[in-house]
């Protein structure tokens, strides 16, 4: 193991990420955003995502010299085209117009459409409520879960997240999770450790319960709910579906190939966000902590997102950090 600053983590990523074509711009966007979920331990939103990010870079899957463009035909609607690029320079230029529409009405909506996979939505919706605006977001992925009853996989892991100000430029709650019992990165990380998954977790090519991680990737994943009431979870997966690439105007979830898959089509995905300006309510940070406290009665309960503090240093295993400082041309120590 070795340990690695956050500002390394991210000057590396850049480094890497501009070594097979990206411009700057948008290196440093996508560079910010590993850097910080590696931060609050999100390796699957890492460094976990930064070889196949270079693949794609040099096969064209991704573009990452595209200028995203960004419109507001209506006062409350916001869009930004992506261009096939990556999603975080294209939220980046799209939020000030967002937050801007949000705060004329009070509600707006910003739609990012034809991007590249987002990783971690919390990402995106924190920003909002760093702003002081609650952020709601919604986006989908490859094929990966079957409806209830069936065996082919229709739409992904489809995340949503709620990120809530604190009225100090903070976050007073933010979840981030997807609609499926667990993320797809935790069964390939299963897989690539030789490890079983728990039961619960997924199904196998003929939909059956299963807890190898290989059978899994071959079969699919559980909504939300479980085995008994995974229609509950699947119906928030369908919800996603609608907004990220039915609103969007991007790929549904059953035509986009494997996201880390060198090579192939554009991932083609979506983004849905929802900003919504509590300044209405005028003691809405007061009244957002007299609800923490009344989480926090309990010794050890808390509001979603108040346990995870982000780290300047973080331990690595070796051969992540060396596989990243090799993409980025570095010569090992």
């Amino acid at each position: 193991m070795v340990d690695v600053t956050i500002e390394e983590i991210e000057a590396v990523t850049r480094s890497a990420l501009m070594a097979h074509g990206a411009a700057d711009g948008p290196a440093a966007a996508v560079a910010d955003a590993v850097a910080a979920a590696e931060s609050v331990g999100n390796k699957i939103c890492g460094l976990y995502y930064l070889e196949s990010y270079c693949l794609q870079l040099g096969t064209g899957r991704v573009n990452g010299t595209v200028a995203p463009k960004v419109s507001r035909p209506r006062g409350g609607e916001v869009i930004v085209d992506a261009g096939f690029g990556f999603a975080q320079p294209a939220f980046g230029l799209g939020l000030p117009v967002a937050l801007a529409a949000a705060r004329e009405q009070g509600v707006a909506r910003l739609a990012v459409c034809h991007a590249h996979t987002c990783t971690s939505l919390g990402y995106f919706t924190q920003a909002i409520a760093r702003a002081g605006l609650i952020g709601i977001g919604f986006t989908n992925a490859s094929p990966i879960v079957a409806p209830p009853g069936g065996k082919t996989r229709v739409v992904g892991t489809n995340p949503m997240a709620f990120s809530v100000p604190d009225g100090q430029g903070g976050v007073a709650m933010q979840f981030d999770q997807s609609t499926t019992t667990v993320a797809l990165g935790k069964i390939t990380m299963a897989k690539a450790a030789g490890e079983q998954i728990p039961l619960g977790w997924a199904l196998d090519a003929d939909g059956n319960p299963t807890t190898d991680p290989a059978a899994a990737l071959g079969g699919s994943l559980v909504s939300v709910g479980g085995m008994e009431a995974g229609y509950k979870g699947w119906g928030f997966g369908l919800m996603v579906e609608v907004l990220a690439a039915g609103l969007t105007g991007s790929t549904f979830s059953r035509d986009v190939k494997p996201l880390k898959a060198p090579e192939g089509a554009p991932h083609d995905l979506g983004q849905f966000y929802v900003l919504i300006d509590p300044s209405e309510q005028p003691d809405f940070a007061d009244r957002i902590t007299d609800l923490a406290n009344a989480v926090q009665t309990d010794a050890g309960a808390r509001l979603p997102g108040q346990g995870k503090t982000p780290k300047s240093i973080v331990t690595l295993e070796e051969s992540v950090w060396a596989q990243a400082r090799s993409l980025a041309g570095q010569a090992q120590a």
